[in-house]
């Protein structure tokens, strides 16, 4: 009988993430590793890595610990594990922001983001522009001929000082020469409670937050952030389709290992990961929480994180916000 093509492929992929383990007793794991989440459970930074790491479990037959490490904007964990032994077995897994925003912010870091050892990026999720429905526009195009009409009248909602959601509404600001009056919240939920009450006009958010409240008339999502459509939104153009051309802005989320990390041990941990995020049910996985598989390579992490330095020190720059 003929093997599904899915089920050949995920049986590739066990032999390959499992068999290092399996023929030699004292090869890299052999005892288990930690995985620090700099955020608190629930959210998609905690779920994404739970998702990669029960099929590392399973494989290698080594315990994989989620350790959430909350605060500070995920620095407490990142610190946790910059400290780490550079061996493999303490992992971060994190969003942008200790790795290559919170530098920019912060007046100073008990760590340098610039030294962790890049593993792997795991997935990418946009952001999207959402706005209230009661609001008079039904595209980004009429969204951003409002906002100038009304300069300093329209209410923008953040997560927070310094966050995605404040650069991502900065740097559409400063592109598209608008004058936002952002509204600082504590956090995802408060604020989109808010836009959906009709409190604030708009709100720059990841689309797993909220593609269901779009769904359901909530709120209206009137483009998204990164350079593609969104497979959960496919007839949703992009910022840059709207009259933004060039922008692209996603939220997403990397492993790294601390300074030091031998090359080959990031490697080894690079081809596991990878091979976990080629599996049919990771990928539905992901899919469900709005993210997008990415999978690069340590060299191409290395690569993509000093972009995106550049990207989010441009926005900290124009927004004129600092923390502490």
């Amino acid at each position: 009988m003929r093997q599904p093509a899915w089920t050949a492929c995920a049986i590739a992929a066990w032999a390959v993430i499992a068999s290092p383990a399996q023929a030699d007793e004292g090869a890299f794991p052999n005892r288990p590793i930690r995985i620090v989440v700099p955020y608190s459970a629930g959210g998609t930074a905690d779920v994404l890595p739970r998702i990669i790491g029960e099929k590392l479990n399973a494989a290698w037959g080594q315990p994989v610990i989620i350790d959430n490490r909350p605060g500070a904007g995920g620095n407490i964990g990142a610190d946790m594990v910059a400290k780490a032994a550079p061996d493999g077995y303490t992992l971060l897994a994190t969003p942008p922001a200790p790795l290559v925003i919170n530098q920019y912010l912060y007046k100073s870091l008990p760590f340098d983001p610039e030294r962790f050892a890049p593993v792997a990026v795991l997935a990418r999720v946009p952001n999207v522009l959402a706005v209230k429905t009661a609001l008079p526009v039904k595209s980004a195009q009429e969204f951003i001929g409002y906002a100038r009409k009304n300069g300093g009248q329209v209410t923008v909602a953040t997560q927070g000082n310094g966050t995605t959601s404040h650069l991502t509404g900065a740097l559409v600001a400063a592109q598209a020469d608008l004058d936002f009056v952002f509204v600082p919240y504590k956090g995802t939920a408060p604020a989109l409670a808010d836009l959906m009450g009709g409190q604030v006009d708009a709100f720059f958010d990841n689309i797993s937050s909220t593609f269901r409240q779009h769904e359901s008339g909530k709120l209206r999502i009137l483009a998204v952030t990164s350079a593609q459509r969104s497979p959960l939104l496919p007839k949703t153009p992009t910022l840059a389709e709207s009259g933004l051309p060039g922008f692209d802005v996603s939220t997403w989320f990397g492993v790294v290992a601390p300074a030091g990390t031998p090359p080959e041990v990031a490697r080894k941990l690079n081809a596991a990961i990878v091979e976990v995020l080629k599996m049919p049910d990771v990928r539905q996985k992901f899919i469900e929480q709005g993210a997008e598989v990415a999978g690069d390579t340590p060299a191409q992490m290395a690569e993509f994180m000093r972009t995106e330095r550049v990207k989010w020190k441009k926005a900290i720059d124009t927004a004129e916000v600092t923390i502490n």
